[in-house]
């Protein structure tokens, strides 16, 4: 330091480098991540639904739904599962937010990441589940990569299509359109987590029909993703928790909750959850009776309470209810 300059301390400025994503969380990581992403003029819907909305040139007739996915070891599927099944899982939870937008699937790129000692016999397996759904959904896949890492994973990105202007998004519900789920929740790791079908007829149906104000698939758990519906919309949802279908997994008492937390909380059930106006309620059950067997039913009605998710109990008392469902890093 040379001699008669003046000397100049700086304090110390609290860092949040010490912050985690666990600390942070799933959600506020996302939101954080997403805050400044940049964007194009053909880009209709980016992060923030089920799928990215993207528009070709204005004399093709469709929109174009961009959606990735991971499969991981350990946190989607343990080492015991079937490779048939993990396959089935990591093409299906894709083509699920695909659904969910009224799409239909197109193409899918799959990477592979594997331990060195994985048996390539799992690795084959793995990929004759993938190809089944594949094929059985009218999805071409045209490539991919594979890499050597420390889990097994699969990392799975889609691409569907709706008519142009036609996705159903989670932001058009409205106070007074009623709740409709498909199937039934709770008690998925019994099983339902790997073996269930994208309701992918069941949503192009919904789309083209126009009968589905807002949707979303179940995999985060029924309260959590009602909620998703709820923000972007901007109101607020009342359920009929009586109505809920519970699957028989679930009463059976998976991992000791009650059967009604579970099917609220649990989640990967795959299922649709979408909204419905109240003028039409009548119309629309009539016209899905007669198309599918697949159950579905009313479970509540959208309010004008932002952001506020109550439950009615079978004696009338109004319940505040909680998100529950799975967060990553949590």
């Amino acid at each position: 330091m040379s001699a008669g300059l003046p000397v100049i301390i700086i304090p110390a400025v609290k860092s949040k480098s010490n912050q985690t994503v666990a600390s942070v969380g799933e959600l506020a990581l996302l939101e954080r991540l997403t805050a400044r992403l940049p964007s194009r003029g053909d880009v209709i819907i980016g992060a923030g639904d089920d799928c990215a909305v993207v528009r070709g040139a204005r004399a093709d007739r469709f929109d174009y739904l961009l959606k990735s996915d991971s499969c991981v070891e350990g946190v989607h599927f343990t080492a015991r599962a079937g490779g048939e099944w993990v396959g089935h899982k990591a093409l299906g939870r894709v083509l699920s937010d695909i659904a969910a937008m009224g799409g239909e699937p197109l193409w899918a790129l799959v990477d592979l990441v594997a331990p060195p000692q994985t048996p390539v016999k799992k690795i084959e397996k793995i990929y004759t589940g993938f190809n089944k759904l594949a094929r059985q959904s009218g999805m071409a896949v045209v490539g991919g990569d594979v890499s050597a890492g420390r889990d097994l994973q699969l990392h799975v990105f889609g691409v569907g299509r709706v008519e142009r202007g036609g996705a159903v998004l989670r932001s058009g519900a409205r106070p007074g359109d009623a709740i409709f789920v498909t199937g039934f929740f709770g008690g998925s790791r019994a099983g339902k987590h790997l073996d269930f079908q994208p309701r992918l007829q069941e949503g192009q149906w919904l789309a083209r029909g126009k009968w589905a104000t807002a949707m979303i698939d179940v995999s985060d758990g029924l309260l959590r993703d009602l909620g998703h519906i709820c923000a972007s919309s901007g109101i607020g949802a009342r359920l009929m928790l009586d109505a809920i279908p519970v699957s028989e997994s679930a009463r059976q008492g998976a991992e000791g909750k009650s059967a009604l937390k579970s099917a609220l909380n649990d989640g990967e059930d795959y299922e649709l959850l979408f909204t419905v106006p109240n003028d039409k309620t009548r119309a629309f059950l009539k016209a899905w009776r007669r198309m599918f067997r697949l159950s579905c039913v009313q479970i509540g009605r959208m309010t004008s309470r932002n952001g506020k998710l109550e439950g009615i109990s079978s004696k009338g008392i109004k319940i505040i209810l909680q998100e529950g469902g799975y967060e990553h890093f949590q």
